[in-house]
């Protein structure tokens, strides 16, 4: 009998450690957090924010699981507390013995990335789940609670210097006003949408010192008369190209479109379609990268977090850049002056020219991932199969964002001069903050 009891307790000791093996396994997987990252994409998706309003939840998200990072591991991980704009301190629960610092930074991600923009409890059901599974798996309630008041005390400080950034005082700030002078931006078809986000480059940097840090030359200057000008030979440029494309071609630009929110118009039929916007698309890029190099968890938080925190200041320079000049778009210059049937390959997206959001953005996220991955990373992008799109390879992060070069172009979206210095100066930007930024020691 006394064996018997003996045995029953050591299976109940090892189902016991199996257990909590099971829960700290499921938890404790990078794969899970790359998982919230996309569902939290899908939301975004869902919502019809633009571009730059998701980089803005993204990296806010994504600081706020950093920070968990780092102060459960100050040995290996430096807050970015002092060396993010405005972001002195962050107030700290105490790290007792029973926060899961993996679960925790999953729950500070969640909080704040539903709560910068989204109305509270737009990840509830996905959080509910989580747990649920956690729970089956032996989690026990007393870490629960732990790490989630862990969470919240990191995710408050977050949110609460998020409202500093200029977000909420630029959506009562004055629209954009269209002029009909030449060579002004004016709304383009089939939605004809007003100027997205005019005030974005007011918006408070993360890195940058401002958003007019770094010079952006001007634009070639409009003239469509002169056919040797160099404007012109931009615009018969873009016009021949588009006019022309190969099956590869357009495959490069559909790949890069990440349009958030396409009008399709058949005869009298309109119905719009989503897809993940250039911020998520770059979101996605990192999961994959990530996964395929077996980073550890903390490792993928890092640069989920230093990725979103370049296309956040990419997104703010882009903006200032843009409203500066007020470009006008490639359809309404070809439309009034060449060929009022043509239409480029991709919709014209709802703001300036000049320069590339999408070239400046990618090129800056681009030099983030690559100083936490590594250069001649070879990877398969399949960020835009789940939306009938096949996938791309690349021998590397950078040529990634290089593609960005001809796929704008190609889409008849941008001028192939916006592409390059947009390129050059997004680069600029990634630089200075892997330069500035001290995260992994």
């Amino acid at each position: 009998m006394k064996k018997l009891f003996i045995g029953i307790c050591a299976i109940v000791l090892l189902f016991a450690c199996k257990t909590n093996t099971e829960y700290k396994t499921y938890l404790h997987n990078p794969d899970l957090f790359a998982g919230t990252v996309h569902e939290l994409n899908t939301v975004v998706m869902g919502n019809n924010f633009p571009p730059m309003v998701a980089a803005r939840n993204y990296t806010y998200a994504a600081i706020a699981a950093y920070e968990v990072i780092a102060a459960g591991d100050p040995t290996h991980y430096q807050s970015l507390a002092g060396q993010l704009n405005g972001l002195s301190k962050i107030s700290l629960a105490p790290l007792t013995k029973d926060v899961d610092i993996e679960l925790s930074s999953l729950l500070a991600y969640i909080k704040v990335g539903e709560s910068v923009t989204f109305p509270e409890g737009s990840l509830q059901l996905y959080k509910d789940s989580i747990l649920k599974m956690a729970r089956d798996k032996g989690l026990p309630s007393d870490i629960e609670k732990a790490s989630q008041t862990f969470a919240d005390s990191i995710s408050s400080s977050i949110i609460k210097w998020s409202k500093k950034d200029n977000y909420l005082e630029t959506r009562g700030a004055e629209k954009y006003t269209v002029k009909d002078i030449p060579g002004r931006w004016i709304p383009t078809p089939p939605m004809y949408a007003s100027a997205a986000e005019p005030h974005w480059g007011e918006i408070r940097p993360m890195v940058i010192d401002s958003a007019q840090m770094f010079e952006v030359p001007a634009p070639p200057t409009f003239n469509i008369t002169d056919k040797n000008s160099a404007y012109y030979k931009e615009v018969t440029l873009i016009k021949n190209a588009v006019d022309s494309l190969t099956p590869e071609q357009k495959h490069i630009a559909d790949f890069w479109d990440d349009n958030p929110f396409k009008m399709n118009v058949t005869g009298h039929v309109m119905f719009g379609s989503k897809k993940f916007s250039p911020p998520g698309h770059w979101m996605s890029i990192v999961g994959i990268v990530s996964q395929k190099a077996k980073v550890d968890y903390g490792t993928m938080i890092t640069a989920y977090a230093k990725t979103s925190i370049a296309l956040f200041d990419a997104f703010i320079h882009a903006w200032y850049t843009k409203y500066k000049y007020n470009s006008i778009r490639p359809e309404t210059v070809i439309n009034k002056y060449l060929d009022p049937n043509w239409r480029p390959y991709l919709q014209t997206p709802a703001f300036p020219e000049y320069t590339c959001g999408h070239n400046t953005i990618s090129a800056s996220a681009a030099e983030a991932l690559t100083s936490v991955i590594g250069d001649h990373f070879a990877f398969t992008d399949s960020t835009e199969l789940e939306f009938g799109i096949k996938n791309r390879s690349f021998q590397s992060i950078r040529i990634a964002a290089e593609e960005l070069n001809w796929a704008r172009f190609y889409g008849g979206v941008h001028f192939h001069n916006s592409c390059l210095v947009s390129s050059k100066n997004g680069r600029k930007i990634g630089e200075l903050i892997v330069d500035r930024l001290k995260m992994k020691k």
